[in-house]
């Protein structure tokens, strides 16, 4: 499923123009330093005065940048992990008699064939996380340009998510519902 967070393609951005920042001026520093590049010189330094910087600022230079390096790679994991967590549920009513085990995924797959099918969706995707207890529905669906988006999430409520609900033997499932319209295809000249 894809994220419901918004900022996410800002994060990418933002990920994706550090990251070619870095990258052109660690390019250029080894351009530099091989002699490749001449516009500074190799032994010309690149800051007024000889001395040198005192031992523990190169520490802390070394240091800032390796947490630096270790946020933006978390940045970088946190972008990846698009859905939410699902588990195996653990159904059980007499631990004597037998445990049955359900799949989150598994669970979802005919209520997602069920919308999809609905008039006016083109896709559904949805994930079921959290615990029997405490169960949350994601669900995201595609709609035809022009779709009463209020209707279709009625329909949706009342249809899909009742008869889903009552396959789980739950008595509510909470469900947030992101809608996104389909481009329309372009006509074609031929």
């Amino acid at each position: 499923m894809t994220s419901l967070n918004r900022p996410a393609r800002l994060n990418r951005a933002l990920l994706a123009l550090t990251g070619l920042v870095l990258l052109a001026a660690g390019g250029f520093a080894l351009a530099t330093s091989l002699g490749w590049l001449r516009l500074l010189g190799r032994d010309q330094p690149l800051v007024p005065g000889d001395d040198r910087p005192a031992t523990w600022v190169l520490y802390v230079t070394v240091v800032v940048a390796v947490v630096l390096g270790l946020l933006f790679l978390r940045w970088l994991a946190a972008q990846v992990m698009r859905r939410p967590k699902t588990q195996t549920w653990r159904l059980e009513d007499d631990p004597a008699r037998g445990v049955t085990k359900l799949a989150a995924d598994a669970a979802v797959a005919p209520f997602e064939s069920e919308i999809a099918a609905y008039p006016q969706v083109r896709s559904a995707d949805a994930t079921l996380s959290g615990t029997p207890d405490r169960p949350t529905l994601l669900v995201t669906v595609t709609a035809e340009p022009g779709t009463d988006l209020t209707a279709l999430r009625e329909h949706i409520v009342t249809d899909g998510v009742a008869r889903l609900r009552q396959a789980l033997d739950l008595t509510e499932l909470p469900t947030v519902i992101e809608f996104r319209i389909a481009a329309e295809a372009a006509a074609r000249v031929i």
